[in-house]
């Protein structure tokens, strides 16, 4: 039976020894290139298929996730909920042409059981207008569970706790 799901978001020890934690390092670096390279293509519709059946995932802000109060500004459960959104995400784009670009570093291995894999990744997305500068778009922290597939590692649970206190109205897409 796999953990329920993720609710305290404070410093958490390693439990993995460090030549373990490299070896997974690894692997979780190898999932972040293709999940921002998919991203970062604009190839939403592609997005879902980096979580498992009935992964979850969260866009929260920081000062909710301090408090426990885990309102989402974004939530999906399960792939058919993702889908949906992506589908959303492609055929309407009401907001205006842009670059994206997914930024992610210091990727912390917390614990490995037989059955997740429990990491901490920071992020920076940056975004272009077609007609403007680049801005920072969002910042934060990844919150992963991950599990093992026959083609790698999916997604069992994404949070993404934002510190970022003013948000562009235009936060729709997956970070």
């Amino acid at each position: 039976m796999l953990s329920k799901m993720k609710t305290d978001f404070s410093y958490q020890p390693v439990k993995v020894d460090a030549a373990r934690a490299q070896q997974l390092r690894a692997e979780i670096e190898a999932f972040h290139i293709e999940y921002c390279a998919v991203l970062d293509a604009c190839d939403v519709k592609k997005w879902p298929e980096f979580f498992t059946e009935d992964g979850v995932y969260r866009i929260t802000s920081r000062e909710n996730a301090n408090q426990k109060m885990l309102v989402g500004l974004v939530y999906a459960e399960g792939r058919g909920m993702m889908h949906d959104r992506a589908v959303a995400i492609a055929q309407t784009q009401m907001f205006a042409p842009r670059h994206i670009m997914h930024m992610v570093s210091n990727i912390r291995v917390i614990n490995e059981t037989d059955e997740l894999i429990e990491a901490e990744t920071n992020y920076l997305l940056i975004q272009t207008l077609i007609e403007g500068q680049s801005t920072i778009h969002l910042a934060g922290k990844y919150y992963d569970r991950f599990v093992r597939s026959e083609n790698g590692l999916l997604l069992k649970e994404r949070q993404v706790v934002y510190d970022t206190e003013i948000l562009a109205t235009d936060l729709v897409y997956p970070v």
